[in-house]
């Protein structure tokens, strides 16, 4: 029985972040910045939570990739941005314990580290040639300092503003 409801909070915690996710991503692209060459989604702050809880993978995932069903880029986002997702959420997940004057910094790094050059080589190669920036180098660029803001400045505050929560909003 105790399985049982663990595998039920996971499952609510996951349904959550997913949800959290995709409608922060549709957020930021009302106003033009969930998708393309710049991109600001203001629900990558949420790439830190695997640092509070391992259903944040797959809530991450799963977010990530029903908010990239609706990018112009179609199934190239949908496998490679997503793909991003799921290796920036498990590398924080695994860093998770290692600190910085009490920051998981190097945690927070890693959906800029990872969208910057799975996310910049998909935009340099699949974008048509009419609306690209030139090269892989500013689309790194550009995507990582977008990363930057929103994935570990925006993950950091989000770390301390749940850290003296975490006991009571995640199991």
């Amino acid at each position: 029985m105790k399985n049982q409801k663990q595998n039920i909070y996971f499952a609510a915690e996951a349904g959550i972040i997913a949800a959290l996710y995709f409608v922060l991503t549709m957020v930021s692209n009302s106003m033009g910045l969930a998708y393309g060459q710049v991109q600001f989604r203001i629900s990558e702050a949420l790439c830190i939570l695997p640092v509070f809880t391992p259903a944040a993978i797959p809530g991450l995932v799963i977010g990530c990739l029903l908010s990239n069903l609706l990018s112009p880029l179609g199934w190239i986002d949908w496998v490679c941005g997503t793909g991003a997702t799921l290796l920036a959420a498990l590398t924080t997940y695994l860093l998770r314990n290692i600190k910085w004057k009490k920051l998981p910094v190097l945690s927070a790094l890693m959906p800029t580290l990872w969208n910057g050059l799975i996310v910049g080589a998909q935009i340099s190669i699949f974008l048509p040639a009419g609306t690209r920036f030139v090269g892989y180098g500013y689309s790194f660029l550009f995507v990582a300092l977008g990363e930057l803001v929103t994935a570990t400045l925006g993950g950091l505050f989000l770390y301390k503003v749940l850290g003296n929560y975490k006991d009571r909003i995640f199991r």
